[in-house]
């Protein structure tokens, strides 16, 4: 079974992805880190990137679909920000189509925009390694300095509300056609990690056992 995980940033996609992946051995699909990956050898998308624009939807669309043949990526797939727009779901259905295999549950966890800019305005780089913490859900490590950590500016409220006015504009198109053509659950996504991955564990067995 394929799944999609749909959720605006901060709402724990990454981490519920994680999970999900351990318990049902899916194979996992992050757009973002595929994307940085392409910029390492691709000039133009890490131009992109670092300016911080989207890559086009139909370039996109082509380089997952040439990935996913590459690694004969067809089915027990969970994807995290594939397809985020309509256009490129059109796409991945014609894909899917094509290789006689389906997507079986969409899932969305659902915050609010206050609980994304708590969440994303509470998150720090170390300006050293470059990771990611979060001081209210994934603290640094005793003997780290936070006063040290940086505060990126896509992480301040202002920018955070124009990503997710992006957001809104790209993914609401997309999940209402999701409705209309395979199963999409909505999880409340402002609880703990715990009692969010058991709905999901819930959700996905249940699809498996029919």
């Amino acid at each position: 079974m394929n799944i999609v995980l749909i959720g605006p940033q901060g709402s724990g996609k990454g981490t519920q992805a994680r999970l999900l992946c351990d318990k049902f051995k899916f194979s996992y699909f992050e757009a973002g880190a595929f994307l940085r990956e392409i910029a390492k050898t691709n000039e133009g998308v890490r131009r992109m990137l670092a300016e911080g624009k989207l890559v086009p939807d139909e370039e996109m669309s082509s380089y997952v679909i040439s990935f996913l043949d590459e690694k004969g990526l067809y089915d027990g797939t969970l994807f995290d920000g594939f397809p985020r727009t309509l256009k490129q779901y059109k796409v991945f259905k014609s894909w899917l189509a094509v290789r006689s295999v389906k997507l079986g549950l969409a899932i969305l966890l659902v915050i609010s925009e206050e609980e994304t800019i708590r969440r994303l305005s509470a998150r720090r780089m170390d300006p050293v390694t470059g990771k990611i913490y979060n001081l209210i859900t994934d603290k640094p490590p005793v003997g780290l300095d936070e006063d040290k950590l940086i505060q990126r500016e896509d992480d301040k409220p202002e920018a955070i509300k124009k990503r997710l006015t992006l957001y809104r504009v790209q993914t609401e198109p997309l999940i209402t056609e999701l409705k209309r053509e395979t199963d999409v659950v909505e999880i409340d996504g402002e609880r703990s990690i715990e009692a969010i991955f058991k709905d999901l564990t819930s959700v996905i067995e249940e699809r498996m056992n029919k």
